[in-house]
Formats: structure tokens, C-alpha cells, sequence
């Protein structure tokens, strides 16, 4: 079973172009690592967390779900800053990645991968004249979407069957499982992406004309 980011939900963020929701989410990341007052970063923290549930309408339970796997990251980083800095300068640091991973989760979360990937290609597009295509840059970032959820499911089973069996927590033993099916999970992609040619070499007309063929 695949997973999607995407939460069906009407709600004006959700109607919003996906090239408008992707130029934000790049000028929030830019702007918060300018700044330096850490009130104005809780600020913008606090103003993406009422997007998130008031304008998106996204349940509260979705968003924890995409938001917990750095909450392991943050913790570390905290801990590194209050050691080699101090308390200011690693809240500073943490509550910026934690604004940025909630708005990226809220584009996710409200933008079908389809729209996503059309506005990639979209922008890498007059590159084709180089010899870039489209077409496999918007399939390897739908892959990205698609595989991250994928492999947290994985995860989750492999975590659960061994729990059943007495072991617990983050161990070795489960890591390398996991490794395996994601190996022959990429073996399987792999074969069916070459029989369907995409890996197959760009004509000089479909260069030229910046849209190669699949």
C-alpha cells in the first residue's frame, strides 16, 4: 500500500496554485534564516501552525504524522547548540527548521503530487536545450514523495513484527531488513522504468524543442 502526503480536504489553501504554495514555502525558507530575532521566528512558527489547522483545515493527528520523524533531528540539534553555543542560538535554529518542515509538510499535505511535479518541470524546462528533460526530473520528485511515506510504512511493519517477537526500539535488526526491502523495492522500480524506456537517450528535435520524450 502506498501512501500519500496529499490530505483531501476543501479548504483555500487547498485551491491555491501550486506554484504559488511552492514560491512561499522558498521565500519563508530564505526569509527565516535571514533573520535573527527570535521572536519574530516563533512568530512565523506560530502564524504557519494556524495555516496549517485553521486556513488548511489539516487534522491535527496528519500533521504531527508528517512533523514527527525530525522531531529526533531537532532534539540532537538543541542539545549540540546548548553544548558548543547556547540556549538562544539552538532555539533559534530549531524553531526555524520546525517552521520550515511545517510549512513544507502543509504544501505537501495540500498539494497533489501531479501539481507539484508540473510546476518542477515547468521550471526546469528551458534547460532542455542542455540536455536536461522534464519529464525525469518531475518523475524523480514524484518518486521522492512517493518512496518517503513508502519506506516509513516499511518501517512501521518491520518495528511492529519485532516487537511482537520482544525486541524494541531502534536497533540494527531492523534497520537491515529495511534496507533489503528498499533495495528490492528500487530493483523492481528500476526494471520497470527501463521497460518502459525512460531511460532511453533525448532525440536532437526533443532537445531543441525543451520536452523530451518519455
Amino acid at each position: 500500500m502506498t501512501l500519500a502526503l496529499y490530505v483531501p480536504v476543501a479548504s483555500p489553501v487547498h485551491r491555491a496554485p501550486a506554484g504559488l504554495k511552492l514560491a512561499l514555502l522558498t521565500g519563508l525558507g530564505a526569509g527565516l534564516f535571514l533573520i535573527e530575532r527570535l521572536d519574530v521566528v516563533v512568530g512565523a512558527l506560530v502564524a504557519v501552525a494556524v495555516v496549517a489547522l485553521a486556513a488548511a483545515r489539516l487534522p491535527l493527528r496528519a500533521l504531527v504524522a508528517q512533523v514527527r520523524p525530525v522531531w529526533p533531528w531537532l532534539a540532537v540539534l538543541l542539545v549540540f547548540h546548548l553544548v558548543v553555543t547556547d540556549w538562544r542560538t539552538g532555539t533559534l535554529a530549531v524553531t526555524r527548521l520546525l517552521a520550515l518542515v511545517l510549512a513544507a509538510a502543509v504544501v505537501t499535505a495540500t498539494t497533489r503530487v501531479t501539481a507539484l511535479v508540473a510546476v518542477v518541470e515547468w521550471l526546469v524546462r528551458p534547460l532542455g536545450v542542455f540536455g536536461v528533460r522534464p519529464a525525469r526530473v518531475g518523475l524523480v520528485i514524484a518518486m521522492t514523495l512517493r518512496f518517503v511515506p513508502l519506506i516509513a510504512e516499511r518501517a512501521q511493519r518491520i518495528r511492529e513484527a519485532q516487537a511482537a517477537r520482544g525486541a524494541t526500539g531502534m536497533r540494527l535488526g531492523m534497520l537491515v531488513p529495511l534496507l533489503v526491502q528498499v533495495l528490492r523495492l528500487a530493483a523492481t522500480l528500476g526494471e520497470a522504468l527501463d521497460a518502459r524506456g525512460a531511460d532511453a537517450p533525448v532525440s536532437p528535435r526533443d532537445r531543441r524543442a525543451g520536452a523530451p520524450a518519455p
